[in-house]
């Protein structure tokens, strides 16, 4: 099936779904080798699939896990530069939390490293205060963790 991300002369836009999964006030946050910051696990929706359905699979093909959804938090609609090209993207990203209780995350330990194909994503459980001080995207993140909304809320964000 085909990701909703397509390429024009002007740049790329891109549905992503990310999961905000919380554990002893500690987010689990990503990072490739090729990509220089920290990242929410989750990934590009396909068509004709839901958002939730996306994350979902994402969860399993990243993390091996089998999660619940709890709510959406963030619709954000993102304009940026990536670092290591400078390709001009315009994003559409859906934040949900994830219910990782019935799940082995939180004794994997505080970081680990599994393998999807060929690239190997490492998991860190990062303090909320930490954020602050790591190359973490989205920067909004750094301060709306601390107050996670009871419903949907739309943002913008230029970075």
């Amino acid at each position: 099936m085909t990701d909703l991300t397509f390429r024009t002369k002007d740049g790329t836009f891109n549905y992503r779904v990310c999961a905000v999964m919380i554990h002893d006030s500690k987010i689990l946050a990503m990072r490739d080798s090729d990509v220089s910051h920290y990242y929410l696990p989750g990934g590009r929706v396909r068509i004709n699939e839901t958002a939730e359905n996306a994350l979902l699979r994402e969860l399993k093909e990243e993390l091996d896990i089998t999660a619940e959804i709890i709510r959406p938090l963030w619709l954000a609609q993102g304009f940026f530069r990536l670092d290591n090209g400078g390709e001009q993207y315009h994003e559409l990203a859906l934040y949900f939390l994830v219910d990782i209780s019935k799940t082995d995350l939180p004794v994997r330990g505080e970081s680990f490293i599994l393998n999807e194909g060929e690239t190997a994503h490492r998991f860190d459980w990062l303090k909320f205060e930490e954020l602050e001080t790591n190359y973490f995207y989205p920067l909004f993140l750094k301060k709306e963790i601390f107050h996670l909304p009871e419903s949907l809320k739309m943002i913008t964000i230029y970075e």
